[in-house]
């Protein structure tokens, strides 16, 4: 996203956004899930006894839905790349060629999509405590520690500097509504927020756990791992004279061409893809418990039955997006590839419009005793909080998804 969108500037504004509005509307779920104490459409339910607000929730769980229908697909992608690390068969490689026959194949994408679903379910049917947590437990500390590694190795590259640059050095050209919506989106979907995922995360919370501290914290490691995945990719795309404007490409090709350039490159590229899978496996685990506890409703036992029947209508749904790329590239919809309309409809629409929607709720229909019981934060504070999700993350958000559509 970085890359294709002027780099310091997309930086900045997903910096800008994660603070000023992503941060406060993440805040909110967090109150209204502990709240609640059940997932986002229930919660809702008893926060605002007979009225529309639970459909916020459903909302989520939709976007939820589609947004693990063509993620899972990049997921897979991931997955053909690691095997093909692990074996050391990607040494040598015409590797935009090997990209084009990795997503125009439609046994190894699908197959490759159903083994990143099996992991998916395998940990979420586990339970939050038996299943995401403990998986959770060794996956960050992994996911940091290889990101300090690929980023020290990434800047020790001679003409890593240009990266740097561009990464901090800003190009006010693209500083435009369609930049900060994408930009605001992205903030929206590393924080989780606009998919009601914290909602649900955070009904399992204990009464003592800080909220507010909880929400500074996600946030800040949050920027912070995103400028370090931008030291790991950006530097080393400059320093061997790729463009960064590559997309995808930046993984799928232009990285596993770098790392075939330096020392050690076959185990580094082995980390990466590991590291890689980590990430998008946590995000995929979010997505996938938010449709799920909607469907267990606090239910336990069947939770390990609903992972599956969920999991596998997810698979069955993504199997478009799958094939848009080979079998089904002839068919375009609005934005794209079937690929490209499903990302369209999740991360510049659903989310965004949900994220409003959570921010006009928290503002306006919870009460004070509701957000004073569960924030315990200085009376300032609180009420800086209050202003921004009741006016000024609201109106931020329809003035940056009106631009979008004004002047692109």
């Amino acid at each position: 996203m970085a890359g294709t969108n002027g780099g310091s500037v997309f930086l900045f504004l997903f910096i800008l956004s994660t603070i000023a509005i992503g941060l406060p509307i993440l805040l909110a779920e967090f109150v209204i899930g502990r709240r609640g104490q059940h997932d986002a459409v229930t919660s809702l339910k008893m926060l605002a006894p007979g009225k529309k607000w639970h459909w916020i929730g459903w909302m989520g769980l939709v976007t939820s839905f589609i947004l693990l229908s063509f993620y899972s697909v990049v997921g897979g992608w991931i997955l053909s790349y690691l095997a093909r690390a692990l074996t050391f068969s990607l040494k040598s490689t015409d590797y935009g060629e090997l990209f084009g026959t990795v997503i125009t194949n439609p046994i190894e994408v699908l197959s490759a999509q159903a083994l990143f679903m099996f992991l998916t379910i395998w940990i979420v049917q586990g339970g939050v405590k038996a299943g995401i947590e403990r998986a959770s437990r060794w996956m960050m500390p992994l996911l940091f520690i290889f990101f300090i590694v690929l980023a020290i190795r990434s800047l020790t590259l001679d003409g890593a500097m240009a990266g740097v640059r561009f990464l901090f050095v800003p190009d006010w050209s693209f500083l435009t509504g369609k930049t900060f919506l994408l930009a605001l989106g992205q903030a929206f979907f590393s924080l989780s927020v606009g998919v009601t995922a914290m909602v649900t995360y955070a009904s399992y919370l204990p009464k003592e756990e800080r909220l507010g501290q909880s929400a500074l914290n996600v946030s800040i490691l949050n920027i912070f791992i995103s400028l370090l995945a931008g030291l790991v990719i950006f530097p080393a795309v400059f320093a061997l004279g790729h463009s960064p404007e590559e997309g995808p490409g930046l993984i799928f090709v232009i990285l596993p061409a770098i790392f075939n350039e330096i020392p050690l490159g076959s185990i580094f590229m082995i980390i990466f893809f590991i590291l890689l899978l980590f990430a998008t496996l946590t995000s995929s685990i979010a997505m996938l418990e938010i449709v799920v506890s909607t469907g267990i409703q606090k239910r336990y036992d069947r939770r390990r039955r609903m992972a599956w029947i969920l999991g596998l209508l997810i698979f069955i749904v993504g199997i478009p997006s799958a094939l848009s790329f080979g079998v089904l590239s002839g068919v375009h919809l609005p934005g794209g590839s079937i690929f490209d309309f499903a990302d369209i409809l999740t991360s510049r629409i659903g989310m965004p419009i949900n994220a409003l929607l959570v921010s006009l709720f928290a503002g306006h229909i919870l009460t004070s005793a509701d957000t004073t019981d569960e924030l315990r934060m200085n009376p300032a504070v609180h009420s800086l909080w209050k202003v921004i999700v009741r006016y000024i993350a609201p109106v931020a958000i329809i003035l940056i998804f009106v631009a979008s559509f004004i002047n692109g």
